[in-house]
């Protein structure tokens, strides 16, 4: 198998569904298909059982693959990283994942790291949108931005990064778009959608299962992208509370922004894996507190 033939492989043994394998890749379901069907017939057995449509299952000697190629696989990639690493006269890297969108406004603190640690490569990246918590266990990322709370006992919980208000993304044409502000309470009128497998006290932080009185604020579909998530906002078919933020980085003609005073700010801070934790990773913590919120 080839290097990019081996990741197909083994993400989908992670994911154990071709569409979030496929987005993770960033090839097509189709494409993910054709090279698990060409490791298949190379090898003389099925690796995945596809008989429940809805999540497949690795097979005993897809286990047995996964189990040997995965190890493999991480000293190569680790091997040719440091490799471009040097090449670059870098000697070492920190990866940062973002749950917000607000990259340009925390450009002080990634500025401040790199001028302070020129021999380490900083890379801030979008966090994956699916299970960005298990991501950062097996370590695509170094350091996470998300929202609190995280009550995770392997997690470290680091400097908060700033406060948003919330804002509620409705289409231009939704009966709530003309409103200058919308109340908590309201948002049990409406359906929603949030993305698969989060713990439900993260997902209660983000958008509360329940309204202050008690009311049930449903949840009709999961969704896997914020591309996904922004375009069932825009057919009217779920309405979705933001941080304020998005209002800066997101102009859409068709989409109102509309504040929800009474849901309060929501934090975002840094986290890592109490196992992953080096003096890099709480180098960057330190440039976080020293600089303090950004002036956005």
């Amino acid at each position: 198998m080839e290097m990019r033939e081996i990741e197909v492989f083994l993400t989908l043994a992670e994911e154990l569904h071709f569409g979030r394998a496929a987005a993770r890749l960033h090839l097509t379901q189709a494409r993910v298909s054709q090279v698990i069907s060409r490791q298949e017939r190379q090898l003389g057995g099925l690796l995945f059982d596809r008989s429940n449509r809805r999540r497949i299952r690795l097979t005993a000697l897809g286990g047995q693959l996964r189990a040997d190629l995965g190890p493999v696989h991480a000293q190569l990639r680790d091997s040719l990283e440091r490799a471009r690493l040097a090449a670059r006269g870098r000697t070492a890297r920190l990866r940062v994942g973002m749950m917000p969108f607000n990259v340009p406004d925390l450009q002080c603190y990634w500025e401040a790291f790199r001028s302070r640690h020129p021999e380490c490569e900083l890379q801030v990246r979008r966090a994956p949108y699916v299970e960005p918590l298990a991501r950062l266990r097996d370590g695509d990322m170094d350091v996470f931005v998300t929202w609190l709370p995280v009550d995770e006992p392997d997690v470290t919980i680091g400097p908060v990064l700033f406060h948003d208000p919330r804002v509620l993304a409705v289409a231009a044409d939704h009966e709530l778009a003309g409103h200058d502000a919308v109340p908590h309470e309201a948002l049990a009128d409406f359906a929603h959608a949030m993305p698969p497998a989060m713990p439900d006290y993260w997902e209660d932080g983000y958008l509360g299962f329940y309204t202050p009185r008690g009311r049930t604020i449903e949840r009709i579909e999961e969704v896997t992208s914020a591309d996904e998530l922004i375009h069932l906002v825009t057919t009217g078919e779920i309405v979705h509370p933001f941080p304020s933020h998005v209002t800066r980085y997101w102009s859409m003609s068709h989409v109102r922004f509309l504040p929800i005073p009474e849901m309060g700010t929501i934090p975002y801070a840094l986290v890592w894996r109490r196992d992953g934790e080096s003096e890099l990773v709480r180098a960057l913590a330190r440039t976080v507190r020293e600089i303090g919120a950004p002036h956005v």
